[in-house]
């Protein structure tokens, strides 16, 4: 119940209004049955932007971090994030991805809209990362169409670290629903959900026109963390 006040009372509004999107291939999104919005991520931003335009109610799964924060504050975004339709899922461990897999058919098996950002994490520079398969698995299991999404321009409103977007006018894009019934059978054949996942981040690409990496973003940000951290501190002059 509180999904729809947030949507049309209090949340959405205020966003269409902000942000003015500019939608396009709203039409592709089925009007029923169970479907997955597959998208880049570019922004925290785009947890709540894309559910304001879509007219059916969309469940993300999300970082479990959003849901384990300590004290008054941490349990308001907790409650929060449940409201806007986000499940948490833990990322860490061997059984993280089957864990993801779980939540996301159970969703399908409500008839009910997923997204999920293939990526697994938002991009730190702007560019789409290579996808992991989990999208792919539960599309072949849960027989579940898939509608490649692009966020443009959110990056630019809110990049990493940035607590407060700026305001200026983004832009959503819907493809065409992708049929992977062919598929059936094989969700346990590497080659096969690795050719399904890179299908879907091409269509995700040539929506989005981002410069496309061919690595996961998880190990891209690990290694220029580490980088970091290991690069020679400099130390102010003193004045004689």
């Amino acid at each position: 119940m509180f999904y729809y006040v947030l949507k049309y009372v209090l949340l959405g509004p205020l966003l269409r209004l902000l942000f003015r999107p500019r939608i396009e291939g709203l039409e592709h999104i089925p009007a029923d049955g169970p479907a997955i919005v597959a998208g880049n991520h570019l922004s925290f931003s785009d947890h709540f932007l894309m559910p304001a335009i879509l007219k059916r109610r969309i469940t993300f799964l999300a970082k479990a971090e959003y849901f384990t924060g300590p004290g008054v504050r941490g349990r308001l975004t907790a409650f929060f994030f449940r409201s806007a339709g986000q499940i948490p899922v833990d990322r860490s461990g061997k059984e993280a991805g089957q864990a993801a897999i779980r939540e996301g058919l159970g969703v399908l098996a409500e008839d009910e809209l997923l997204g999920i950002y293939p990526e697994g994490t938002r991009s730190h520079d702007g560019r789409l990362y290579k996808g992991k398969v989990g999208v792919a698995v539960m599309a072949i299991k849960g027989r579940a169409p898939v509608v490649p999404c692009a966020m443009v321009g959110t990056f630019e409103i809110q990049p990493p670290g940035q607590k407060v977007p700026r305001i200026k006018q983004v832009t959503i894009r819907f493809g065409e629903p992708m049929d992977f019934s062919r598929y059936e059978g094989l969700e346990d054949q590497k080659a096969a959900i690795r050719a399904v996942t890179d299908e879907i981040m091409y269509a995700i690409l040539e929506l989005s026109g981002q410069e496309y990496v061919d690595r996961y973003a998880a190990d891209v940000k690990a290694e220029a963390a580490k980088a970091e951290a290991t690069r020679p501190k400099k130390f102010p002059r003193l004045r004689r």
